[in-house]
């Protein structure tokens, strides 16, 4: 099958240029003007940018938390990405305990199969640092992952110790592995919540409390430090506020083999969010949480001045109201307190259109850092690179045609997500993706879905790449 993508503008992470995309048998075969159409489908790009395929790197699909199980699954989820721009994500496949590293893959692959609409990976996530999972970690490339996560915090679930960190990060240094990290200090966050549910304070606003911004600026540069000692690649997760982006931009500055994330509700959710009157402030609960309006002025700094090199999701839905109708459980369970409330924000599909509205538009960072940011780096800081994450010859076809003057106004009543709240409800954005390729094949197009469940591909990654 060919296709060609005339009278458009291309767009990657460092160039701008009007050009024909020729595809063949799901791969991008050339680039040029006037490129030959016979024998070919002919797509009309005229007044569209062409750009690589979005790429989140941090998501939760189908994930069991705090009693109950995400609203999205890899159905729900990757259909949404799909309408949103994106068109690969990599999502966390938690190790259990007693399991070994690849059966949490497993389990992970399991959830995904039958269900796929887009492409994606895997991180896998160590939980259980035994002797025998950490000596596992080298074969992990085996199976096409090249990411491994180790938590800071939730401490009695998911935490492991900084004896654990310190082996974990030797045995991916030794593997190309790039080590990923949630950066809070879990013992501080533990003795405050006990401390707060202790003296009765229970409402939504408490859980800002109980993960002050000085624990996640500590957890961060312990993290980094380590990665200098052993040389292991760091990627910091879901950084959202100046305490911790500090951390990252002396730990760059002494060249350390380390980069960071940033979150797209960290520059619009805020503590005062949280704070108002009943249990409104539930929706917001995350971790590390929504900081401060001076934080997401920062962290726009920081995404254009290179010390954060990607925006992702870390999408988590949970139903504000719960429970009903069959629907999973969800924020509601925390309404006896907030330390039961499921943390994680939606924002699958809402990503691409609100960093390009708000970015772009708002003349915080250009169109091509626009890409970088969405597309380019995470599929280098994945593995992915240059299989996704651009468009040139040898590459996936993954694009996205995108209007820049459609205007949309984001909201519960038409997102695609499985979730009854938005975080961006009402935001009016001005730029959004008309037609979703994957591989060559459009999967949504002017709003409808074009591809059967399962069309999704699992994508075999190593190399991770700091950037």
């Amino acid at each position: 099958m060919k296709t060609i993508i005339k009278n458009g503008t291309v767009v990657t992470a460092s160039d701008t240029f009007k050009a024909d995309v020729l595809i063949e048998d799901e791969k991008i075969v050339m680039i040029g003007t006037e490129l030959p159409a016979e024998g070919a489908d002919v797509v009309d790009a005229r007044g569209l940018l062409v750009m690589p395929g979005g790429i989140d790197a941090h998501t939760h699909l189908d994930m069991p938390f705090g009693g109950t199980d995400t609203a999205d699954d890899f159905y729900t989820g990757q259909r949404a990405a799909a309408f949103g721009g994106t068109t690969c994500h990599v999502d966390f496949a938690l190790q259990q305990k007693g399991q070994t590293l690849k059966q949490g893959v497993e389990m992970w692959q399991k959830k995904a199969e039958g269900k796929t609409i887009i492409d994606y990976g895997f991180h896998v996530a160590l939980t259980d640092p035994t002797e025998e999972s950490i000596n596992e970690i080298p074969s992990l490339v085996d199976i096409g992952v090249c990411s491994l996560k180790v938590f800071q915090a939730y401490k009695g679930a998911f935490m492991v110790d900084d004896t654990a960190l310190y082996k974990a990060m030797q045995k991916t240094k030794e593997a190309d592995i790039m080590l990923m990290t949630h950066s809070e200090n879990g013992d501080a966050i533990a003795l405050l919540t006990d401390e707060l549910v202790s003296a009765g304070k229970l409402d939504p606003k408490y859980h800002l409390d109980a993960h002050p911004r000085e624990i996640e600026g500590e957890a961060t540069a312990r993290a980094i430090a380590i990665a200098a000692v052993t040389g292991a690649k760091l990627y910091v997760v879901h950084m959202s506020c100046s305490d911790s982006i500090e951390q990252m931009a002396m730990g760059r500055a002494k060249g350390y083999n380390v980069m960071g994330e940033t979150c797209t509700q960290y520059m619009f959710k805020f503590e005062d969010d949280m704070r108002v009157p009943g249990f409104e402030g539930a929706k917001w609960a995350c971790g590390p949480p929504v900081r401060t309006p001076e934080d997401a002025q920062f962290i726009w700094k920081s995404l254009r001045d290179t010390t954060l090199q990607t925006v992702a999701t870390d999408h988590c839905s949970f139903d504000y109201e719960g429970g009903k109708n069959g629907r999973n459980a969800g924020k509601e369970l925390g309404k006896e307190g907030w330390h039961k409330i499921p943390n994680g924000i939606p924002g699958i599909e809402d990503r691409m259109p609100v960093i390009y509205h708000n970015g772009v538009n708002g003349g915080k960072i250009s169109l091509n850092r626009f890409v970088a940011l969405t597309s380019t780096n995470p599929a280098k800081a994945m593995g992915m690179y240059p299989r996704k994450g651009t468009i040139s010859a040898g590459s996936d076809a993954d694009i996205v045609l995108w209007d820049p003057k459609k205007k949309h106004t984001i909201s519960a009543k038409t997102h695609h997500m499985n979730v009854d709240y938005n975080a961006y409800e009402g935001m009016e954005v001005e730029g959004m993706p008309v037609r979703t390729i994957i591989r060559g094949t459009t999967v949504v197009d002017n709003g409808e879905l074009c591809v059967e469940k399962g069309f999704g591909k699992y994508v075999y990654r190593k190399n991770p790449q700091i950037v």
